[in-house]
């Protein structure tokens, strides 16, 4: 008769550890959060595939100084490539821009042909000091799926953090200490869009001076 009651407490341990652990994905991780592989470290571009001019600065940073010519956003061999494919992520950087910047943040891509159509984007751009509701295409938001809940975004120059992370199709977008967005991707993306199970990632290469550093990504 009294087994039942010594099942509460197991159960309550239980409930209580599932949120937290689910919340986790609302924050950036710590700097010593387990299971991260850093792919840039300020050192080297050997885990990161790119044809787009790219240089390490002596800060540690990765500046993007578009070359004599090169504009817009459809050089996608450009864009600063992920290695391999991934399912369930995290991914951590931060990164800054100039007034007018433009980049993003690419992931699930079928391939890195066009990530346009056989991705998804979570949009990077200048933003700072937009008071209206902010669509799919201002900064943080997924494009053509939602725009961010709230602007977060810093002004011109400084640096910004985001971090975004696909568990299965949870998508959690935060951005500057704030959780942008945590939503079903698979249930509010466009109707034509698949939603591959794993996909590369990518940060885009608009044609406008951008800056990378601290990058990490964490499988699973």
């Amino acid at each position: 008769m009294k087994r039942p009651h010594a099942l509460i407490p197991v159960l309550a341990l239980l409930f209580s550890v599932g949120p937290v652990a689910a919340d986790e994905l609302c924050q950036h991780p710590s700097a010593d959060a387990p299971g991260f592989e850093t792919l840039f470290d300020g050192k080297d571009l050997s885990k990161i595939k790119t044809e787009g001019n790219w240089q390490i600065q002596a800060d540690g940073s990765l500046k993007l100084t578009p070359r004599e010519g090169e504009k817009g956003w459809t050089r996608y061999h450009h864009y600063l490539w992920l290695p391999g494919e991934y399912g369930d992520f995290t991914v951590d950087f931060e990164f800054q821009y100039t007034e007018g910047g433009n980049s993003g943040l690419y992931f699930r891509c079928a391939d890195d042909i066009d990530p346009t159509q056989s991705g998804f984007e979570v949009q990077i751009l200048d933003s700072y000091g937009v008071t209206k509701e902010l669509g799919h295409h201002d900064m943080g938001g997924i494009i053509k799926t939602r725009g961010a809940s709230k602007n977060a975004s810093k002004p011109a120059g400084e640096w910004n953090r985001m971090t975004v992370s696909m568990a299965g199709d949870r998508l959690v977008v935060v951005l500057n200490g704030e959780c942008i967005h945590d939503f079903n991707l698979r249930e509010e993306k466009p109707a034509d869009k698949d939603l591959p199970a794993a996909g590369k990632i990518a940060i885009q290469d608009h044609g406008l001076p951008f800056s990378v550093r601290n990058l990490r990504i964490r499988k699973g």
